[in-house]
């Protein structure tokens, strides 16, 4: 990550902030941390989702986004982001409007349906993707969270009970996911990891 400004900016100030790039930023600490550009496998495993999710018909082409919308989140502790940008965000159809000129769910906004994070490779991104992200989550109230690792071959899912995530299941291999979200869902860690249709 590359600190790209040094002035200590609010979440609105950093909310009209433009550099006139497609650079996205986390706001940590008040400080603007570029974000580096996604893996070529996290990339792939987010896009074969969304494929999925959309071909399926559980949910409208337009509420599902990957990348590219941020979600505004509680700093839980100094070092956390106050924004997160999922891999795959399922919206709520009152979020189309709000986003109109901005895709950026606000605290203003209600929560976000669902999101999954591909755990990245190293400690950092480890501890970022199963612990601090997970406990933001949690507090901005999204419903069901996956983090899908591809170094271990698992997919935990998360639902919200109470503000804090239970687990619902970690899955492995040929496993069938259980989402309480969608119980309609067909979907085994195998075929999000390998990209089986």
């Amino acid at each position: 990550m590359v600190q790209a400004e040094s002035k200590k900016l609010t979440f609105d100030e950093y909310l009209n902030y433009s550099n006139d790039t497609d650079q996205r930023y986390e706001l940590i600490d008040g400080e603007l941390i570029a974000l580096p550009p996604e893996s070529e496998p996290n990339n792939f495993i987010a896009n074969y989702l969304f494929f999925y999710v959309a071909s399926s018909g559980l949910v409208p082409l337009r509420l599902i986004k990957t990348h590219n919308c941020e979600v505004q989140v509680a700093v839980l502790r100094s070092g956390d982001a106050a924004n997160r940008y999922p891999d795959l965000i399922i919206l709520e159809l009152e979020h189309i409007p709000l986003t109109a000129n901005r895709l950026t769910i606000t605290f203003d906004m209600l929560p976000p349906r669902f999101v999954v994070e591909v755990v990245s490779r190293g400690r950092v991104g480890r501890d970022r993707d199963y612990e601090r992200k997970r406990a933001q989550y949690a507090a901005r109230g999204i419903a069901e969270y996956w983090a899908i690792d591809p170094i271990e071959q698992v997919v935990t899912v998360l639902r919200l009970q109470d503000g804090q995530y239970v687990e619902v299941g970690v899955f492995r291999d040929g496993e069938a996911i259980v989402s309480p979200m969608f119980p309609q869902l067909s979907l085994t860690v195998q075929q999000i990891l390998s990209g089986e249709v």
